[in-house]
């Protein structure tokens, strides 16, 4: 079964935007996150798909001060919203650049779960 583009995340061109970076030759690593919608919740459920809600506003609040922690070069985010998803579609896409991996490691794990607590609001939809 061939995937709708529009559900799918592009970690080549999201890389591809680290690598363009002027300052891309004190980057020692490039660390990406792809989430994708599993078959089951948390709790066992079966699901069928789900919808992602975004705010904007606090991602960006939380993108510039992770941007600004010692070490990180840029870091680059997308988020499938306001649309069905289904099991096995891309969710989000994170991508953080920088310069040693434990900066590198960090920076992704703090933004990706402050992405999760602050600024997606995801609806599944069940069996």
């Amino acid at each position: 079964m061939k995937k709708d583009d529009r559900h799918t995340c592009d970690p080549g061109a999201d890389g591809g935007k680290m690598k363009a970076h002027p300052r891309f030759s004190e980057a020692g690593m490039i660390l990406a996150h792809n989430g994708v919608v599993r078959k089951n919740s948390r709790d066992g459920k079966p699901v069928t798909g789900l919808e992602i809600e975004v705010d904007h506003d606090r991602l960006e609040q939380i993108l510039e001060k992770e941007r600004a922690r010692p070490g990180i070069l840029d870091i680059q985010v997308h988020i499938q919203e306001n649309r069905p998803l289904t099991v096995g579609d891309d969710v989000m896409y994170l991508v953080v650049a920088g310069d040693i991996r434990e900066n590198v490691i960090a920076s992704l794990t703090d933004t990706l779960n402050q992405i999760k607590a602050e600024v997606t609001r995801k609806t599944q939809f069940f069996e």
